[in-house]
């Protein structure tokens, strides 16, 4: 008989927990633990079935994220948390696979990983090739703009778009204009850049789908750093990949009269940079679904890499 790998989902009523449990439900290789509806708030019950697990997912906020990883006594249990509580933390291992060699062995030896925010996964995986091939400078002042699918809001904003009626839904809302969004540390931690990113998300009025944009001024770089440069830096850091795509060189083609289409990663684990230059500056795009490999797709790819079956195992390249 086939070992199956016992899995708990804390958290499983919300977005990415749903989300994980569709994937991880039609897998033979898993048993999948759940909770009584009426002891979802019971501690102890929690505590029992997140040390049952070989892989536990924290689907949680931040707080209760840190209170589930204090339950967990069981050295053999790998707690995977969708949460930002420990995108940072000391001990911790950053759950981006393509990140840089030699980070999918630390994710199969992690017993604690942070699943990356979905904003920060598209900007961390277009800037870190380019500042480790010495192409955009640690110290650089780093703009990026975010349009974002409303699903990116959990259950809250999702029932809001739902229920219609209010016309300012219709138009794209730029959001966490006080500069501090909660992405931030990591898109600092994750890219080697010093700064601080100024960084504008836009929640639009469509479910899911998530494109970053990052300008740069050839100006500001090394030189000889321009559009084809980048290009390869990033064709050459991602080569071979099975979920990331380097698209060609100002890629005409991914445009639709001239338009963008950020829902274009939608329903897979797939994501898409592109590069598209003119003389003096060039334009970097990041795209993917934000409820695939922006969170519940990359949690699954994490535990794939730490149970060490294949990768991709249940996910849509």
């Amino acid at each position: 008989m086939t070992h199956r790998h016992v899995v708990y989902v804390d958290g499983q009523e919300g977005t990415t927990g749903l989300r994980i449990h569709e994937v991880l439900a039609a897998r033979a290789d898993i048993e999948l633990l759940r909770i009584a509806p009426e002891r979802r708030k019971d501690a102890a019950e929690r505590a029992r079935l997140l040390n049952a697990a070989d892989v536990a997912f924290l689907c949680l906020p931040d707080a209760a994220a840190r209170e589930a990883v204090a339950m967990v006594d069981n050295p053999r249990t790998c707690l995977i948390d969708a949460s930002t509580a420990h995108r940072t933390a000391t001990g911790w291992v950053y759950g981006l696979p393509e990140l840089a060699p030699g980070q999918r062995e630390r994710l199969r030896a992690a017993k604690r990983i942070a699943n990356p925010g979905c904003h920060a996964t598209a900007f961390i995986a277009l800037l870190r090739p380019l500042v480790d091939a010495g192409l955009v400078p640690h110290s650089l002042p780093v703009a990026a703009t975010s349009l974002t699918g409303f699903s990116g809001g959990g259950k809250p904003m999702i029932e809001q778009y739902a229920a219609g009626g209010d016309p300012r839904l219709q138009a794209p809302r730029p959001y966490a204009l006080t500069l501090a969004h909660k992405h931030i540390p990591e898109m600092v931690a994750h890219t080697g850049l010093h700064a601080r990113p100024m960084f504008l998300p836009v929640v639009g009025p469509f479910y899911q789908g998530l494109a970053v944009s990052v300008p740069l001024h050839y100006t500001q770089l090394p030189a000889g750093a321009d559009a084809a440069a980048l290009h390869a830096a990033l064709a050459r850091h991602y080569a071979g990949e099975r979920f990331v795509r380097v698209m060609p060189l100002s890629d005409m083609a991914a445009l639709d009269h001239g338009f963008f289409d950020v829902q274009g990663c939608n329903d897979s684990n797939r994501l898409d940079l592109y590069v598209y230059g003119a003389a003096d500056q060039a334009l970097l795009i990041g795209r993917l679904d934000n409820l695939g490999k922006g969170a519940s797709g990359a949690a699954v790819q994490c535990m794939n890499l730490h149970l060490g079956v294949d990768e991709g195992l249940g996910l849509v390249a």
